[in-house]
């Protein structure tokens, strides 16, 4: 396809809000958000709204919608969007090289969407009600790059709509920074509930220490899920909680069946010009407010042979899937149980790095390492049953991955922990932790504690007073 790319410098500003705020109206609004400036780590944000296609995932039919049509497939859906992102030009980035995205693929692919690639039981109630992969084709995105302090829209033509719309888009985009924030609120109509009391937490421990003892696996990530009844505006949620726990891979994304709110510190895959990048989490530590004990708890992470361990088995997993597609010889680890320290905990934090084999692209490497080593376990698949087994309720998007392929093949994605999803009028977010077989139950149960700790923090905020609380 011919494309004809335009760009318009917006004014820049250190909070991305207020241009989200100008767009999140709009069909499947996008904020894919570095948490700067509470998080200087991240460099850039990117914001985009009104796709010109959108891909919705249920079951095995995923349904796709054009500007005038809509039409369903039973076919693989990483192969649906492979195909229709290659119909596009490959170097539409050339305007700008420096942007990590022009335009092109973003959204969710939800954990079990992996049963599209494998074979799993089906057991986990599916209470949800989002699909399990949402994903728009976006002409036209908004890139903040916070080291360069600029801000600029930036536009292919591969939709008629987008230079129909482009100069009312950037006069309404110039002046969004003088308005005042949107006052919306969100509350919270219950305490909040798992769906893992700490007894079956450790039911569910003891089954998987029998597994291990068995022979039927290293490593299993156990994950409890939390939900309460809610209504209102999750973007006055997401403006607080982005404040309490910033986060370089976090991301916002409103599609008509819910929100995805997500703060997560995890970068599952990452490709640029064929080069490829992972960033495997496993190991924490809580944060504390004295900066001596604070310095103590990263050391003793540090240190941790049973940590280490399970880190090293996640990035021996992720060798294995990078294998599938990337050259020979060309997978190595430049960064080994490095201590990476966020808002309310301390991560051991690994990287992988390998370059594709040619003639396969950034999805090519989704689908050979989906859903990512470090939230399901080793061996992958036999850790992926048995989570289905224990585990009352389906993942969704949690443990799955939100970020973008451009239409120049460049991708970065996370891995979607620490992540919110409201739908249904019900809130829900989980938290997990890898169990090996010098795990102790109750460490294992307090570490999901403390990874919910800054999403328990801001939703105390949002809780109704009991005499306002439905009955």
């Amino acid at each position: 396809m011919k494309y004809s790319p335009r760009y318009a410098e917006l004014p820049y500003s250190e909070d991305s809000a207020p241009l989200f705020e100008a767009i999140r109206q709009e069909p499947w609004a996008i904020f894919l958000d570095s948490g700067w400036p509470v998080n200087q780590s991240g460099r850039f944000d990117i914001l985009a709204a009104d796709p010109f296609m959108t891909f919705s995932c249920w079951g095995s039919e995923t349904t796709i919608r054009k500007r005038h049509e809509a039409f369903s497939s039973l076919e693989n859906p990483f192969i649906l969007l492979q195909s229709e992102l290659r119909r596009y030009t490959r170097n539409p980035s050339s305007i700008f090289p420096e942007l990590p995205l022009t335009g092109g693929a973003m959204g969710y692919f939800g954990y079990d969407l992996g049963r599209r690639i494998e074979q799993l039981p089906t057991l986990a109630l599916d209470m949800e009600g989002m699909p399990e992969m949402a994903i728009g084709l976006y002409d036209w995105v908004i890139v903040v790059d916070h080291r360069q302090q600029r801000s600029l829209l930036v536009g292919q033509g591969y939709d008629y709509r987008t230079w129909e719309r482009w100069e009312a888009l950037q006069s309404h985009l110039s002046q969004c920074h003088d308005s005042a924030p949107s006052q919306t609120t969100f509350r919270l109509w219950e305490p909040i509930e798992s769906n893992l009391k700490q007894k079956d937490y450790q039911q569910a421990f003891t089954s998987i220490q029998h597994y291990i003892r068995e022979g039927d696996c290293y490593q299993v990530n156990l994950a409890q899920r939390f939900e309460a009844l809610a209504q209102g505006d999750p973007w006055a949620l997401y403006r607080r909680l982005r404040l309490l726990n910033a986060a370089p891979f976090s991301a916002y994304f409103a599609i008509p069946e819910g929100a995805v709110l997500s703060t997560s510190p995890e970068r599952f895959l990452r490709t640029n010009a064929g080069g490829v990048e992972s960033h495997p989490i496993k190991g924490t530590r809580p944060r504390n407010p004295d900066p001596i004990a604070d310095r103590k708890l990263a050391l003793e992470l540090q240190n941790s042979p049973k940590d280490r361990a399970e880190n090293v088995m996640i990035v021996d997993l992720l060798r294995n899937d990078l294998g599938r597609v990337c050259l020979p010889g060309a997978i190595h680890v430049p960064r080994l149980c490095a201590i990476e320290s966020f808002a309310t905990v301390h991560h051991l934090v690994s990287t992988i790095r390998g370059r594709l084999t040619p003639g396969r692209d950034s999805i090519d490497l989704l689908q050979a390492c989906f859903p990512g080593g470090s939230v399901t376990g080793a061996p992958k698949v036999r850790a992926m049953e048995i989570i289905e087994e224990l585990e009352p309720h389906r993942r969704g998007v949690y443990c799955g991955s939100l970020g973008y392929i451009g239409f120049d093949g460049n991708m970065d994605t996370n891995i979607a922990i620490r992540t919110l999803v409201y739908s249904q009028s019900y809130l829900r977010f989980w938290a997990g932790g890898g169990i090996v077989a010098d795990s102790v139950e109750e460490v294992e149960y307090q570490e999901t504690l403390d990874k919910a700790a800054a999403i328990l923090q801001a939703l105390s905020e949002y809780t109704a007073p009991v005499s306002n609380r439905v009955p």
